[in-house]
Parts: structure tokens; C-alpha cells; sequence
């Protein structure tokens, strides 16, 4: 293991060693997080060292948490004790065995397993001025000194160290064909229809890649198709107290093709959505990062379908919109539009086997010793760990921050 994520806690009795922090949802399961604890017995004072697991889904600015409210919910949370040892005897993971010869005999191996009903991390953009953590979904390993498990929000700081991971998706392996759809569509004062058909090349694209839209028309009518607008949509639920769908276009292209009337036309169009070109669009779906490395447009949710996730489901679909006009001096005024939409999957590719030696450029951590800066470079907040109230309607809040214009 040629990597080691390490975190001290102040006092320096515990340390938090991860051999990474990237884990992979495979829908159907998910990658176990596994890890070690340091423990230095005699700062103890008869307490105990636990650990847990949170997913939790921030829902405000930072700047909107006031007389002690905290606009976060945890969604999953599981609590272990690691010292003293429960007596529990489980197999040890390579990483764990690799972390043990590292860190000696206070070693304290420890392991979750998340369901496979939760989001993934995902962070919603920030506006150009706003500032503080975003909002979003996010997942944290944190081990703490206390009397009692369920305590760790009475704690002081320095009893305290914590890692931020993240929970990804990749691409499945296999990529099928594309979707297609089309739509016939009768105006006022014509005959016959105008009729368009759009489909795409394969099912998933990978962010970057150029998007192919396969677009025929057989345009009927006495009218005269103006112009082909293509279009990407993402479409971002937040699933928290209800579910809201917010839609935001992330590309956007229009092709000054002309079909006159009772012709038909076939040609392929290509656009490509990159969150670079969207940079000032508050509330955009992002996949999630750790500290200011760069990141993607947020990547498709992939779900089995049956199960209720809660946090953000993020989507795309491909619009395909044709300007009708009826030519002659009120061709403008008497424009009319044909729309058909395709679902799009947006993902990045599972890497090769050896992919985390190049994850974490900025982060280079082979060295066992944090950064003093690092808790704050990764915008953690002692007091952000505070659970909400079980009254969930002192925390109910109207989404603005996805609701502004983009």
C-alpha cells in the first residue's frame, strides 16, 4: 500500500488511518470502509475509543446556521467500539493488515458496510460569492474518546479525528444502444405531419466525451423547419423531507439547419456538456471532491429501482427541439416548436486496477503526518456534528439555494 490517510487527534491519544478514501457503489453493494485506529491507553481515563460512519445531506450555507440550529440531517449513521476490544473476532482486510504493520500493537482494526440505498457524494455549486462549505451529501469516518457511543456529540475537539470519504459510481462495464424516441406532430392550416426521430449512438457517455444526437426529419407540411436546437438537461432531485426536481440546462446548441417543406432531412449532431462552461450556475449537481481538487458534472444515478434513496438522485436528458415556422411575413410570429427527449447516462469509466495512485495529486500522503491546516482545508467544522433535533420541523427550510436563477 503505497498510500496512508492519517488523522491525529488533538491530544494526540487517537489516530484515524485510512488506506483510502474513495469507495466504490456497485448499486448492488458497496465497498467496505475499512480502517485503523491508534489508540494510546494511558490518556484514556477509563473512557473508550468509538468510531463511526455518517452520510449526511447538508441543506444550507453555512451562514444560515443560527441559535444553534444545524442545517444538516443524517441520513445513515453507525456507530462501533473499537477500544476496548469487544471480544467480536472478524477477518482482517489486506488494507487493515497492511495498515497494522504500520501503525504496531495499539492497532485497532474497524469495518462498515453501508446499504446500498444511499447517494452518492454529491455537491451542489456554489454562487460566485457565496462562501462556506456547499450543500450537498457527504460521508465521514470520524473515531472519538468518550464514555458512551451515542455521545459523540458532547465531546471536545481534541478528543476527536476525522476523515472525509467519498462514495462514487462508475460506468457499468457493458454499454448497450442508445435510446431513441419520436414524435409526430399536425399543425393548424396543413395536411399532413411533420415527423422527428433522435437517438443516441450508445447508453452511457463518459464527462468529456462528445454527445452524437442522431436526428431525422421528414417534414410533410407547407411549413419550414428554421432551425435544430440540442440540448442537455440535468435533472437533480432532492429527496429529503419531499422530493423536489430542479432541471438546469448544462449545454445548449442550436444548428442553423433548414428543411423546407415536403423534404426530409438525416444528419448526426454533437454537443458536449462540461461543468467549465458552467462555472456561475448555482445549485448545479457537481460530483462530490475532497478539498480543492477538480472535479465533474455530477454522474449519473445508478439504483435498483426498488429501493428509497434519500439525499440527491441526479439525471440528464437530451432535448431535441425543432422551430417550425410557416415561412413568408408572419413566419415568425406563427413559429411553433416539435420537441423529443432522450434519457442520458453521464458517468466517468471504472479506472484500472492500480487507479488510486493517481487520485489525490494535491493530497501527496505517503508521509504518516497531517498537515496542521488539513481539518480546515477540508471544511470541517468541530460544531458541524451536532444531529439534528428528532423534531424534524424546526428544520424545514425552503431549498432557495437550488431555487435561484442560474
Amino acid at each position: 500500500m503505497s498510500k496512508v490517510f492519517k488523522k491525529t487527534s488533538g491530544n494526540g491519544h487517537i489516530a484515524l488511518y485510512l488506506g483510502k478514501r474513495d469507495f466504490v457503489d456497485h448499486v448492488d453493494s458497496v465497498e467496505v470502509v475499512d480502517g485503523v485506529v491508534k489508540v494510546d491507553p494511558s490518556g484514556l481515563n477509563g473512557r473508550k475509543v468509538f468510531v463511526y460512519l455518517a452520510c449526511a445531506f447538508r441543506y444550507g450555507s453555512e451562514d444560515l446556521d443560527v441559535i444553534g440550529l444545524s442545517f444538516r440531517r443524517d441520513i445513515w449513521i453507525e456507530r462501533v467500539q473499537v477500544y476496548p476490544p469487544t471480544g467480536e473476532t472478524t477477518t482482517k482486510t489486506p488494507i487493515q493488515e497492511s495498515l497494522l504493520r504500520k501503525v504496531g500493537e495499539q492497532g485497532c482494526p474497524f469495518s462498515f458496510k453501508m446499504p446500498a440505498n444511499l447517494p452518492c457524494s454529491v455537491s451542489l455549486q456554489p454562487g460566485p460569492n457565496d462562501v462556506g462549505k456547499a450543500c450537498g451529501v457527504d460521508f465521514e469516518v470520524k473515531a472519538y474518546i468518550a464514555n458512551a457511543a451515542d455521545s459523540a456529540d458532547e465531546i471536545e475537539k481534541k478528543d476527536t479525528c476525522r476523515l472525509m470519504i467519498r462514495k462514487i459510481q462508475f460506468a457499468p462495464a457493458n454499454n448497450k444502444d442508445g435510446p431513441k424516441a419520436d414524435i409526430t406532430k399536425q399543425f393548424m392550416m396543413s395536411d399532413k405531419p411533420v415527423h422527428l426521430e433522435a437517438s443516441l449512438e450508445k447508453e452511457i457517455y463518459y464527462h468529456g466525451d462528445p454527445i452524437t444526437v442522431k436526428v431525422k426529419i421528414n417534414n410533410e407540411t407547407n411549413k419550414v423547419v428554421k432551425k435544430i436546437k440540442v440540448s442537455v438537461e440535468q435533472l437533480t432531485s432532492v429527496v429529503l423531507y419531499s422530493s423536489d426536481t430542479y432541471a438546469k440546462a448544462v449545454c445548449s446548441e442550436e444548428f442553423g439547419e433548414t428543411i423546407n417543406a415536403n423534404s426530409t432531412f438525416e444528419k448526426s449532431l454533437q454537443i458536449t456538456p462540461l461543468l467549465s462552461n458552467n462555472k456561475e450556475k448555482r445549485g448545479l449537481a457537481v460530483d462530490g471532491r475532497l478539498k480543492d481538487e477538480d472535479t465533474n458534472l455530477a454522474s449519473t444515478t445508478l439504483s435498483q429501482g426498488d429501493k428509497d434513496v434519500q439525499g440527491i438522485i441526479v439525471t440528464y436528458k437530451v432535448k431535441v427541439n425543432l422551430m417550425v415556422s410557416s415561412g413568408g411575413l408572419l413566419g415568425g410570429l406563427t413559429a411553433s416548436d416539435v420537441t423529443v427527449e432522450l434519457p442520458l447516462t453521464l458517468m466517468s469509466p471504472k479506472p484500472a486496477a492500480n487507479w488510486i495512485k493517481g487520485l489525490f495529486s494535491s493530497e501527496r500522503t505517503s508521509q504518516l503526518t497531517p498537515r496542521k491546516d488539513e481539518t480546515a482545508s477540508e471544511g470541517i467544522s468541530p460544531h458541524r456534528t451536532k444531529e439534528l433535533n428528532t423534531n424534524e420541523e424546526k428544520h424545514k427550510v425552503s431549498f432557495s439555494y437550488y431555487k435561484r436563477s442560474s
